[in-house]
């Protein structure tokens, strides 16, 4: 092992030392997100089509008189998008902590970022 090793290997430790947990968690996200193959939040621009893996964060049933939706918060480390199911009032396995993937066109509503209606694959339980 060389110097410059010895001191990368130390410097990641420190930084893993004195990370907050949302920090350490940020990374982990990212990470997965990377190797499914899935694009960070962050780089997803308007009108793209993109696959997206990350944790949900929130679930909300939000009535409408016109169209009920279902939305969910999917944090993937990098940013947060906004998943919504029109005229879904509760979808088995949709759940704030659960691992999923989605992909769909990335719209803009209120200045975050959105999917409508994605198709999405559930991650299994860790």
């Amino acid at each position: 092992m060389t110097a410059d090793e010895g001191r990368g290997s130390l410097r990641r430790m420190l930084r893993r030392l004195t990370a907050s947990e949302a920090e350490i968690e940020a990374q982990q996200l990212q990470q997965e997100s990377a190797r499914c193959g899935a694009v960070p939040v962050l780089q997803c621009a308007r009108g793209q089509v993109a696959s997206v893996t990350g944790r949900l964060r929130t679930v909300v049933y939000t009535p409408r008189t016109n169209l009920p939706a279902l939305e969910a918060d999917l944090y993937d480390g990098s940013d947060v998008v906004t998943l919504v199911w029109l005229g879904r009032r509760r979808i088995t396995g949709i759940e704030p902590g659960r691992h999923l993937t989605a992909k769909g066109r990335i719209a803009i509503r209120d200045e975050r970022k959105v999917i409508y209606n994605p198709y999405y694959e559930l991650e299994p339980s860790k």
